[in-house]
C-alpha cells in the first residue's frame, strides 16, 4: 500500500515562502497524477493544485501566480513551491493522488503564515 509522507511546513511571515515536499513509497508512483490539498481549522480540505503524468496542472484560484507544483518520478517526489504566502494559507498541507480512489491520507505537514 502506498505510504505518503508530506514536509517541509513551518511558521512563516507573510509574503514569505516555503517548498513542501511529498514522498510516496512503492514503485507505482509515476503512472498516478497526484495533487496537493489542503485544510484549515473549521474547514473542509480543498484541492490547492494537481498535476498529471503527463505535465498537465491545475491551481485553483487563491493560489495562482503564487505556487508551483512539480514532481519528479526518478524520486517518487512531488513539491509544492508557495511564494507570496498569506495568512489564509495557514492550513496542514497533504498530498495524494488526483483521482479517486484516494490513497490513506498521510500525517500533512503544518503551514501556518503570521507576521
Amino acid at each position: 500500500q502506498v505510504q505518503l509522507v508530506e514536509s517541509g511546513g513551518g511558521l512563516v511571515q507573510p509574503g514569505g515562502s516555503l517548498r513542501l515536499s511529498c514522498a510516496a513509497s512503492g514503485s507505482i508512483f509515476s503512472i498516478y497524477g497526484m495533487g496537493w490539498y489542503r485544510q484549515a481549522p473549521g474547514k473542509q480540505r480543498e484541492c490547492v493544485s494537481t498535476i498529471t503524468t503527463g505535465g498537465r496542472i491545475t491551481y485553483t484560484d487563491a493560489v495562482k501566480g503564487r505556487f508551483t507544483i512539480s514532481r519528479d518520478n526518478a524520486k517518487k517526489t512531488m513539491y509544492l513551491q508557495m511564494n507570496s504566502l498569506k495568512p489564509e494559507g495557514t492550513a496542514v498541507y497533504y498530498c495524494n493522488r488526483n483521482t479517486s480512489p484516494l490513497w490513506p491520507w498521510g500525517q500533512g505537514t503544518q503551514v501556518t503564515v503570521s507576521a
